[in-house]
């Protein structure tokens, strides 16, 4: 029986069916051997494909989202898909079937449908249950790959928090050593009352 998982973001879905790697001892809820994946964009044809057709068309968004990023010229061309942009809010997908003569689906997503898209590729990224090799391109820089890293994620949420409570116990114990001068005078007050 094969597993599914689905990782949603509002107007967009994407479904992974495959089974578990036994010869590695995965457990039963574990996908590593992808036979088919979904992607469900709210109002556009259903998207679908086999293992080889998944990671190019990560790649695809990952590269052009990064290249709106960066205010470059946002335009993505190869084999299986094609994305430009149409103006600033519109975008123009065009998948090409591997499939001969079957006409490519051409789609037009605004931002909002993009980003909820690469989001459902960086949850399937970071998913404990799905083993496939990242596919990320290496020449995106770590700051722009959307949160892919976990780690990162969490070092960069604690580490202002930890750097601002040792400055402050370091400040706060510095008074220790030099002790409180208002508290000295004080003193001198009770001594000698003149």
């Amino acid at each position: 029986m094969q597993n599914k998982l689905s990782f949603h973001q509002s107007s967009a879905s994407l479904e992974i069916i495959g089974l578990p790697d036994y010869s590695n001892n995965e457990n039963k809820d574990q996908i590593s051997i992808i036979s088919q994946w979904k992607l469900t964009i709210v109002d556009k044809p259903l998207i679908e494909g086999k293992i080889e057709h998944l990671g190019p068309i990560m790649d695809a968004f990952y590269i052009y989202s990064n290249l709106l990023i960066k205010n470059e010229i946002p335009i993505y061309k190869s084999k299986l898909i094609d994305i430009k942009a149409d103006n600033l809010h519109i975008h123009n997908i065009v998948l090409k079937s591997s499939k001969p003569n079957v006409k490519p689906l051409v789609l037009k997503i605004g931002n909002s449908l993009l980003s909820d898209t690469i989001n459902c590729f960086d949850q399937l990224n970071e998913s404990p249950n799905v083993r496939i090799k990242t596919y990320v391109p290496k020449n995106i820089p770590q700051k722009l790959r959307f949160g892919l890293n976990k780690k990162a994620k969490f070092f960069n949420f604690f580490i202002t928090p930890f750097i601002a409570i040792c400055t402050l116990i370091l400040f706060s114990s510095s008074f220790i050593y030099f002790g409180n001068p208002f508290e000295n005078i004080e003193k001198k007050e009770l001594i000698n009352p003149d």
